[in-house]
């Protein structure tokens, strides 16, 4: 399957299992996430059929440092010189390519089972030097603007990315949108998790893309009130 368009200046990059996001700017290309390893020529391609060449590509933000999302970063970074971001608590499990922290599986059986099935904490994936740490709160200059949200819980250093222009936020693995919006595979933090489920529940945004599952190009930040809303959390503690 190839890239797909999700709203102006944003083509979703199929990466296998998980997703990345190619936006484009007036400061050249920026990548959202990286993938699995070996996937790098999926980004390529999608640059290609822009009309652009990989050197176009000026930055590569993690949304964390988990090896489905930084698994092709280094082939990456080698064929376009790509400036590279992370928040500081994933930095480390990125510049040595693992072992990763370990994570539990989501509540329910069917997130428990992929969770084992698909995250492998001693795995190893080629080590990527991060240029920048990203600090929460801070309005990423590129593309236009990217306000960095601290969301830990499924990862420590995982951030959601703001993007201003489009109005479109950038989730990592805080949820999923796989059969429905909802958690992802695992956390390494559940407490945590649900904090930024409601972190995210309570900012504005119209489409959302995800690490995994089908972006919402319409009326996205609705959605994450009906899910993780604090009406919808007062109302599940009261039932």
């Amino acid at each position: 399957m190839g890239a797909q368009h999700v709203i102006e200046g944003v083509q979703i990059v199929p990466m296998g299992m998980s997703n990345a996001f190619l936006l484009e700017g007036d400061d050249g290309l920026t990548l959202i996430d990286a993938g699995y390893p070996g996937k790098a020529a999926a980004v390529f391609r999608t640059i290609r059929g822009l009309g652009g060449s990989p050197d176009q590509l000026k930055h590569l933000i993690f949304t964390h440092g988990h090896p489905d999302h930084i698994g092709s970063a280094a082939a990456i970074v080698r064929e376009t010189g790509a400036r590279t971001y992370m928040h500081p608590l994933d930095i480390p499990m990125a510049e040595s390519g693992g072992p990763f922290r370990p994570m539990r599986g989501a509540p329910g059986l069917l997130r428990q089972m992929m969770c084992k099935l698909f995250f492998h904490p001693e795995e190893r994936t080629e080590p990527v030097a991060i240029d920048q740490p990203l600090t929460p709160g801070e309005i990423l200059p590129i593309a236009g603007g990217f306000e960095v949200i601290h969301t830990p819980g499924h990862c420590a250093g995982q951030v959601a990315l703001l993007w201003r222009p489009g109005r479109m936020l950038f989730v990592g693995d805080v949820c999923m949108n796989v059969m429905g919006l909802g958690d992802p595979v695992g956390f390494e933090n559940l407490n945590d998790g649900r904090a930024s489920q409601r972190k995210l529940a309570s900012l504005s945004f119209e489409a959302a893309g995800f690490g995994h599952g089908a972006p919402i190009v319409r009326g996205a930040s609705t959605r994450f009130r009906n899910k993780w809303g604090a009406n919808e959390v007062r109302k599940k503690s009261a039932a």
